[in-house]
This record gives structure tokens, sequence and C-alpha cells, in this order.
């Protein structure tokens, strides 16, 4: 009929395994055509190859023996090109070990399809059937579906159930991440703390989840990319306008639903032999908890954490890892409140952060990975389990946003990832390493001026000193009526500008006219839409003009202007020349 085998498996109720067996048996299977890289000009011999249904093949399968890699489709806000860059390493450790390496992608941007990557690539959708279609061309041993981000890992139930076999961390183990009732049971089992949680199929469920764990919740659909449609959610009509609008809840699709804890959020990720486990890193967040991972500035090594919670972090990591016989990578978000460790989530696969973090401690930790993936002992190869020495050098690792280019999308920051890239700064301290960073992210670091501050009521007391410290560097004050009148009554003088509702000249004047340098904005408490709110971020975004939406990262850059302001140590420029700023 032409319908994709998933289709006719929703029509019918025929699983997809079963459809592609009836295909198979009827020959109804596409041949792979190579990619004409010189447009029928000259004659193009290239590994490159895509599917249709034809007479002539013009794949030569070898009978060497094969492992083929899943990539993470086209890039997307929320999966990018970091997970090309494990592709990559893991097709060349692939190489290394003797083996062909065969690759799956359809993201032409990337380097994992450059025909001189791998020994074989297939141009195709990360939809089973397709894969299922070169794995019947190609009898590789198996399909390693770590590398490829959540894309990926979603392909390893189905893939399995067609008999096909899943290289490294086992499908089993991986349902026990990603499923929440097998995940918490592990836990359990394992003594470690997670925030109170429920999976839910309906609002009433919902409602009956939140009464019993108290808000604010975090709410989610499982299985989602880059924090998609996550929420935090301050009451019970937010509540039923999140599950009525913006997912569809059912007992095929949960959502997850989450006590919020607010305190410092940290991520590691780790390299397992299924015994010894290497932890390269810990990395901090400077946003606390309630920031997607991407949008954070991510620290390492860390700068506010006890040696008592390191050791307890490296101590779970282990724990998580041999309790699901990790053969490979994976990646663990913590949450630290009052020097209580929970566990926030469990990616049995790579992250963003692998190149990050390859980078700045010297270890390969894809090419590890691979080893460990094909049967190789961590500690043969000279590793210990524990936590990587740490260096003295700080690098940070800071997000990057298109939000210039992208109308009508608000830049505050949330559960939901929206930043499109990421840079890293490195210094021998943590403020040169952030203003590093902040500068190559693209950000107009003001050194002087004046700073519009408009903050919510329940955030007036923490941006407080972070207001009083920008004054004493000399910034002038700008303020609407509210956040002025609580500065005010605190012994802190502020200029109040008018609202957009109150007439000309006002805040958005002042961002467009140069007088704001710098503006500091923080949303009312729950998910209202804020007509003024939003219209001030966007006309600071498109103006050029910083806006900080958390007040840790305005923390940050205050302690980066408080450290530079008076120093005569040479700091780049964007230009890349060095000048001094004091």
């Amino acid at each position: 009929s032409g319908f994709p085998d998933t289709s006719i498996s929703r029509l019918t109720g025929v699983p997809v395994d079963e459809i592609f067996d009836w295909r198979t048996e009827h020959g109804l299977l596409p041949v792979f055509k190579m990619v004409d890289t010189c447009a029928g000009e000259f004659a193009a011999s290239t590994p490159y190859y895509y599917s249709t249904f034809e007479e002539e093949d013009e794949v030569t399968v070898t009978s060497r023996k094969k492992l083929l890699v899943l990539g993470s489709g086209p890039i997307r806000i929320g999966q990018g090109i970091e997970f090309d860059y494990c592709s990559v390493h893991a097709v060349w450790a692939i190489r290394k070990a003797g083996y062909e390496a065969i690759i799956i992608n359809n993201n032409p941007e990337t380097v994992s399809t450059d025909f001189s990557t791998s020994d074989r690539l297939y141009f195709e959708p990360l939809h089973v059937e397709d894969v299922l279609n070169v794995i019947a061309r190609e009898k590789p041993e198996g399909v390693i579906v770590q590398f490829g981000g959540q894309t990926a890992i979603n392909l390893a139930e189905p893939l399995a159930k067609a008999g096909v076999k899943i290289i490294g961390t086992s499908l089993q183990d991986i349902d026990r991440a990603e499923d929440r009732e097998k995940f918490d049971e592990l836990l359990t089992k394992l003594e470690l703390q997670r925030p109170d949680g429920a999976t839910v199929t309906s609002l009433e469920g919902a409602l009956e989840a939140t009464a019993r764990i108290g808000y604010p919740i975090v709410v989610r659909p499982s299985y989602v990319l880059g924090g998609r449609a996550m929420q935090i959610i301050y009451s019970d009509d937010e509540l039923r306008l999140y599950m009525q609008e913006a997912v569809q809840v059912s007992k095929q699709h949960p959502v997850l639903v989450d006590r919020y804890i607010s305190g410092v959020e940290v991520e590691v990720d780790a390299i397992s032999d299924g015994d010894t486990v290497v932890i390269p890193g810990i990395m901090e967040h400077i946003e606390r908890a309630g920031v997607h991972s991407g949008d954070s500035i991510a620290v390492y090594p860390s700068q506010s954490l006890t040696e008592v919670v390191k050791q307890r972090l490296v101590v779970d990591t282990v724990k998580i890892a041999r309790g699901l016989n990790v053969k490979g990578l994976v990646n663990i978000q913590f949450v630290i409140q009052d020097e209580q460790v929970y566990v926030l989530e469990v990616n049995p696969r790579s992250s963003r952060t692998v190149p990050f973090l390859s980078k700045v401690t010297g270890i390969p930790m894809v090419d590890l990975a691979m080893k460990a993936v094909l049967g190789h002992s961590l500690a043969g190869l000279g590793f210990d389990t524990g936590l990587v020495p740490e260096p003295k050098r700080v690098s940070v690792k800071v997000p990057v946003f298109s939000f210039a280019k992208l109308r009508r999308v608000d830049i505050d920051l949330g559960p939901e990832m929206k930043s499109t890239g990421e840079v890293m700064g490195s210094a021998e301290t943590y403020a040169k390493a952030v203003y590093k960073g902040l500068l190559a992210a693209g950000m107009d670091i003001p050194m002087h001026g004046s700073v519009l501050a408009t903050v919510s009521d329940k955030d007036k007391e923490e941006a407080l000193p972070i207001l009083e410290g920008f004054a004493n560097l000399g910034f002038r004050m700008f303020a609407t009526e509210g956040t002025a009148k609580f500065l005010k009554s605190r012994g802190l003088n502020a200029t109040v500008v008018n609202k957009l509702a109150q007439g000309t000249p006002n805040l958005a004047d002042d961002i467009r006219e140069g007088r704001v340098q710098l503006v500091i904005n923080t949303l009312t408490k729950g998910r209202k839409p804020e007509r003024d709110g939003f219209r001030i971020r966007r006309t600071a975004v498109e103006h050029g003009v910083p806006c900080l939406t958390s007040l840790d990262t305005a923390a940050s850059l205050l302690e980066v202007l408080s450290t530079i302001r008076f120093s005569t140590v040479p700091l780049p420029s964007r230009s890349g020349q060095e000048s001094t700023k004091a």
C-alpha cells in the first residue's frame, strides 16, 4: 500500500516486527542506491546510500564483522550536535577495534553523515522499519543505540522485539531507567532518595497525585526530547490547563508528576563496564533546579559542593551504574537541597555534556565507553572506580540562544530547553572562565551604565543583595514601581520607569534608546501570561541588551564584574584581542 509499517501497525494492531517479517517473506524490501555526489557529471563512488523500491541494488556487502550505530536524526532544540560528536567517536572506535562501522542518520548537516566517517552510511529515517531494512541488508553483529540521544534509545525496544541484538546496556536495563515504576523500584532497592512523584494517565490521577505530593510540581510527558512540554505547576487550575491543552495524556502517553525541589542541580557522566565505574567529572549548574540542564551554565569542577556531598554523589553514581548493569555511558542528574542528594533522572546513554567533559578532562569518554561496550575491562585499561582527580583550572559550558532570530519566542528559562548551541570558557579562576563563556556566547557584557530591574514579589528579597552589588559597582538603578518601592524601603534608591501601559517614555523606550545596559526580569509565580514581561524581554533581546530571567545567572554575572572591574589581568575581547577591563 505504500504505508509505513508503523502506520499499518496502528491501523491493524499487528506488531511492527510481524509486518516486517511478512514483507521479508514476500520479498517486499527496498534496495539501496548510492548517492551521486557529482550529479551525473563524473563517475562517483561513495559509501553513502538511500533506499528505494526498485530492482537494482548498489550496496556491496562484505563478509567482515559489522556493528551498526544509530545517529540522532535531524538536529533540533534539545537534541543537537553533541550526540553527533558521540556517534562519530563511536564509529572511529569501532573501526579501530577491527569492525566495519555502519551508521544510519538522516541529517546532512552532521559529521556522522560525511561519507568518509564510516564504512557505509545509510541516509535513512530513524524509524524502526527503515532501520530494520538496513539490518536485513547488512546483517550486523548488533546495533548500538546509546550514542544517538533519545531518538536512538527509543528504538531499542522495537528493534529487540524484532530479534535485533542491542550491544552495550541491555534493553531490560534501559527500560529500568526509562520506566517510572521500575526506576522507583531500583532506587528503593539501592536506598537512594528521589523527589516524591507519580506516573499518571488522566487529569483525575494527576490531581490525586498532587494532593499527596503538594505544590509546586514538575510535570512532563514521558520519553520526551529536551524537556519538551515540561512545566513547573503551582495550582490545580494550572494543572488542569496543562493536562487538557499541553499534552495528550493516556495509558499509552503517561505524564510524570514530581515534587519540585529548588536546589543546586548537578550533572554526572560516567563510564561503566558493569563493574568498574569511571566518573570523569561532576558538573554543577549555576541556575538552580527548574532550568533545563541544556539551558544552564555548567561549571567544572564544582565551586560550591562540599567534599561530603561530592563523595555521596560518587557513591550514588556507582550504585546506579552497577545497579543498571551499564555497559558504556550513563548520565545522571541530581539535585542538592540542605546537603541532601536526590536523584532526578538517569539516562542510560551519552549526553550533551560528553564533548565538553571529554575536552576539559582529556579523557576520551566515547572511546572508553565503546571499549566497555565491546567487552573490555576498564580496570584492565588502567582505570579505577571513582572520581577522576579534578584540575585546578575552571571550565564552564555556556548555552547559546537564537532568540533574536526566533520572533514571538519568550526568552524566559524553565524546564523546557530553548538553547541552540553552547560554548566553553576555560581559565584559572571561575570569574574569568564565566566571562570568557558569556562573551563567546554573544553577550554584550556591560561594564557600566544602568540596570533595569523588574522583579516578581517572590524574588524581591533574594534580588536585593544582587541589585545592591550592581549599585556598588557604579551602575544606575532603574525599576518598575513595585520593585523601586521595595528597594527604597531597603535603602537602595532606584529611578521609577513607566510600565508599557503607563504611556511614554516607558521602559521599552529606555531599552530601545540605549538608556539601559542590563535587564533583570523574573517571572510572576505560575504560568499566567504576562504581556508586559514578554514584551520587555523581547525588546531587550531584539536590541542586543542582556536580559536575565534567573537570579542565579545575575549573581554569577555580578561576581564576574566584581572580579574583573578592578583587575589588571588582560581579558579577551569580542574581537579576539586582549584588553584590560579596569
